[in-house]
């Protein structure tokens, strides 16, 4: 090992697994797979069972064959009457080795696809859980490294839960057949199989030794290292940072990145790589040592016992059998336990905990009341609240302009009023009850967002409206949103209309919209939803002044009497609300109208008149700092 790498390795020596992680153990793991292939492909069991019986029998069959071969030549007797005999054993092996055979491959054959569908319904849970988990949640490190070791567990045909539905029929073979031949080898000499036992628990101990160590300080670390490895390539090749990279020259400084999170990786491979060497020189001087004392030990029967030379060639199959799935089995089991732990990372994901608290039917009503009781929200590991203390109420078709400095609390005010979090403190209502009685699900109806980073997705227009698929999307209201959002002459000039692919991922007919242009497909998003209540969390701040203030005031005559919060650092949206949210460092200083803050001068009053310069009518003059 290198100079420093010593100290390095000792991080991962010393570093503690994740806090999400739980351990169920081999047993437990095992009855879930069963479960899961009973639950998706219960034939696969079926299948399994028929390759581990005929496996098991395969791999001696051919010793027991050459036995009865042998002792028909040593019997003596006429030509005729050994060619006779041969001929009925060669028949009858030949059909037995048949049935074996084609049971053998058959169970190949059946199981490794089937295997395959078992873990791509298990993706697809875990991919189920991550889109339905509480958003705060997608915050925490641990959380995402826990979610990248079970993807990691799905993530191959040998790790993780396929690789256990894998070495569950090869451990059946490893065992049938031990149990079959450990009778031939305890006839043969009791004390050969005491032997041979103790080589193979030691070689299995040896091994899951070095098993444990490349859990905890291999793999487990990997999965930092490699979410680190593939943002890194994702941002590279990434088109929406294609325009930095190339402006501030940001090549060398993002391949400097990338070549130090290899040496990461690399240090890591060394020390694998040197544990496992190892192993291997163990492995194959207990192998050499395993079969000198089964060698010994027929000798002596022959010397001895005056063992037949066809029984010489059985017990030789039965024994060298024995010695090699007794060897197998155990270190199989040694990869089971670490494919079992690798099902821990999977299952301990799949228990990261959710609301499971019992919850109320969202009320179907006219109008909803949304109102903030003492709220405080922390976040984890911060030293102060991002919101503190938080009351305000929004009314029935209100229109809220929430505004403030960067930093000030409009976002997390944003989140907190959306239920993407929980308050640290206090509590929020919906219509008087306390909105945790209510499912996040239902509760998220209630709102049209549109955020500051427009995300869009290659799929076609029209989905990238409604958000749903395609059989439950309306393509009239899709229309009727797109032309209202001011972008009908770009989707008309487009080849396919609505159903023209946006990006060039899927499609490579796929097409990119500008910047304006997400704003509007945003807007169209928020107006096909047709929630009671619309969000806009600074959607326009690339926007100069005076088109973001023609923005705001365009969609609020689009969502016409509907409840609006209206979320800026700068005040485009405050002169047509009804009432005006003041945030400075996590708290709420000025609530009232617009002109009831200027009346104040106050803080709004003092930033109004700073930005009041930007905000000019069409004819050129000022907007009268008193709206």
């Amino acid at each position: 090992m290198k100079m420093g790498e010593a100290e390095y390795m000792a991080e991962f020596h010393e570093s503690k697994d994740n806090p999400l992680h739980k351990d169920f153990g081999v047993l437990s793991n095992t009855l879930y797979i069963l479960k899961k292939e009973k639950q998706y492909r219960p034939s696969a069991i079926w299948y399994k069972l028929l390759g581990i019986v005929c496996g098991s029998i395969l791999t001696y069959f051919w010793g027991i064959f050459g036995k009865y071969v042998i002792d028909i030549v040593e019997a003596g007797g006429t030509i005729e009457e050994n060619l006779q005999a041969l001929f009925n054993i060669l028949l009858i092996a030949g059909i037995v080795f048949a049935v074996l055979t084609f049971g053998d491959v058959t169970s190949n054959n059946k199981t490794w696809f089937r295997f395959i569908e078992i873990r791509m319904k298990m993706i697809l849970e875990r991919i189920d859980k991550a889109l339905r988990m509480n958003y705060q949640l997608l915050e925490k490190p641990e959380v995402l490294d826990i979610h990248q070791r079970a993807s990691s567990a799905t993530g191959g045909n040998n790790n993780g839960v396929e690789g256990m539905m894998n070495l569950m029929t090869t451990l059946g073979k490893n065992l049938f057949t031990v149990i079959v031949t450990s009778i031939a080898v305890v006839v043969l000499d009791w004390k050969l199989i005491f032997a041979l036992v103790i080589i193979s628990v030691a070689q299995y101990l040896y091994f899951m030794r070095i098993i444990k160590l490349d859990k905890i300080k291999y793999w487990n670390k990997l999965a930092p290292i490699n979410r680190e490895v593939n943002y890194v390539e994702r941002v590279s090749q990434d088109f929406d940072y294609a325009k930095d990279i190339r402006l501030f020259d940001m090549k060398e400084f993002l391949l400097t990145k990338q070549r130090a999170v290899f040496v990461k990786r690399e240090k890591l491979n060394d020390y694998h790589l040197e544990m496992w060497f190892w192993h291997a020189i163990v492995v194959r001087l207990l192998y050499v040592v395993g079969k000198s004392l089964i060698y010994a030990a027929l000798f002596i029967a022959v010397l001895k016992n005056g063992m037949s030379i066809g029984s010489f060639t059985m017990f030789l199959a039965l024994a060298i059998s024995f010695s090699e799935n007794l060897l197998s089995f155990l270190q199989r089991f040694g990869d089971y336990r670490r494919v079992s732990m690798e099902v821990d990372d999977f299952r301990s994901f799949m228990d990261v905990s959710e609301d499971k608290a019992e919850t109320r039917p969202l009320p179907k009503a006219e109008n909803y009341e949304i109102e903030f009781h003492d709220v405080s929200y922390r976040y984890a590991a911060a030293t102060k609240n991002a919101v503190s203390h938080l009351n305000i109420t929004i009314h029935p078709g209100e229109k809220l302009a929430v505004v403030g400095l960067n930093g000030a609390g409009k976002t997390t005010f944003i989140k907190l009023l959306c239920r993407l979090y929980d308050p640290t403190e206090g509590y929020i209502t919906l219509n008087g009850v306390d909105i945790r009685n209510y499912s996040r699900e239902d509760y998220y109806k209630l709102f049209s967002p549109v955020f500051q980073n427009i995300e869009v997705f290659a799929f076609p227009i029209a989905e990238n409206v409604s958000m749903k698929i395609p059989e439950m999307t309306d393509e009239t209201e899709v229309a009727s949103a797109i032309r209202e959002a001011g972008l009908e002459d770009k989707i008309c000039s487009l080849p396919d209309d609505m159903k023209t692919y946006l990006l060039k991922i899927v499609d490579e007919n796929g097409v990119d919209f500008s910047g304006g242009e997400k704003q509007k497909l945003a807007l169209a998003r928020a107006l096909y939803k047709n929630a009671p209540i619309v969000v806009l969390d600074e959607p326009t701040s690339a926007l100069d002044a005076i088109a973001e203030q023609n923005l705001y005031e365009s969609f609020d005559r689009m969502i016409g009497d509907k409840s609006a919060v209206y979320i800026s650092h700068r005040l485009a949206s405050t002169r047509f609300c009804d009432k005006v949210a003041m945030f400075e460092g996590g708290n709420l200083i000025e609530f009232g109208s617009h002109d009831e803050l200027m009346e104040k001068d106050g803080a709004y009053a003092h930033m109004f008149h700073v930005q009041a310069q930007y905000y000019q009518e069409n004819d050129g003059e000022e907007v009268e700092s008193n709206g």
